[in-house]
């Protein structure tokens, strides 16, 4: 059997297809970078002996999972488990956020994801076995300002995992919605001291970490995972604190030179 994993060819998903390939899954490595398909998929082959096929695919167009589906459909493979994983982190507020990046980063985390789901469940559910880990964000339970676009498409994933859970557990498919605070990947795109510090104070998770809590979550057929006692934290005060607390923060002097230059 075959995984498929989106946003495979760095951080959290090469990390999900690392630990996929030890569990004894076949996979399949997908992102629109050509070049690191390949180098994942080699190593994958090289390390754990397992197959792995690289597919290069840019999800933020409009046919992306169809045209995803139907290629793996050609390839006459079953596909057991899928992680919806790839993303773009934007900061940026509203009006300064081109409409070409509106759409890539809706496209990317809303529109291909739901398709996905859509295909490759259904697919599942015909044979009565199937496993889905959409990929959200700590994001997801509360505004941030700079992030509205990502946290918001964030909360758009929680929902549907969330509310496919329900219609597919008695079908044979589970799904999971996994939502991390700071994971230490390229996303962030910070220097090696700082990261270190996030990492020893447990404000950042290491990438290895939040999968195998992510995966473990997955095979037991969970609604959610939220990895570590800091994400559950964040998400229980996110989700109480009022309104103005935010408001408050925004008048910070630092916290407005920040918005003014993004």
């Amino acid at each position: 059997m075959y995984a498929l994993v989106t946003g495979a060819s760095s951080g959290m998903g090469e990390v999900f297809a690392k630990e996929l390939a030890k569990a004894g899954y076949d996979i399949l490595v997908v992102s629109n970078r050509e070049a690191e398909n390949c180098r994942v998929c080699e190593q994958l082959t090289r390390e754990y002996g397992v197959d792995a096929i690289p597919i290069y695919s840019d999800l933020t167009t409009a046919s992306a999972a169809e045209e995803l589906f139907a290629h793996v459909q050609r390839l006459g493979l079953q596909v057991e488990v899928l992680v919806s994983n790839a993303g773009v982190l934007l900061f940026s507020q509203m009006q300064h956020t081109s409409l070409a990046d509106l759409d890539r980063i809706i496209a990317l985390h809303c529109t291909t994801p739901t398709k996905l789901c859509r295909l490759f469940a259904e697919d599942m559910a015909q044979r009565g076995r199937g496993y889905i880990l959409l990929v959200s964000s700590i994001t997801a339970w509360t505004p941030f300002p700079t992030i509205s676009h990502y946290a918001s498409t964030k909360a758009y994933l929680k929902s549907l995992g969330e509310a496919l859970w329900y219609e597919y557990r008695g079908r044979g498919v589970s799904i999971t919605t996994l939502m991390p605070s700071a994971v230490d990947t390229p996303l962030y795109r910070l220097n090696d001291k700082t990261r270190r510090r996030l990492l020893s104070f447990g404000l950042m998770m290491s990438a290895e970490s939040v999968v195998r809590k992510a995966l473990k979550a997955m095979f037991r057929g969970r609604a959610r995972c939220l990895p570590g006692v800091v994400t559950k934290i964040e998400a229980g005060f996110c989700a109480i604190m009022p309104r103005w607390v935010l408001l408050l923060v925004m008048r910070i002097p630092v916290v407005r030179k920040i918005l003014a230059k993004v």
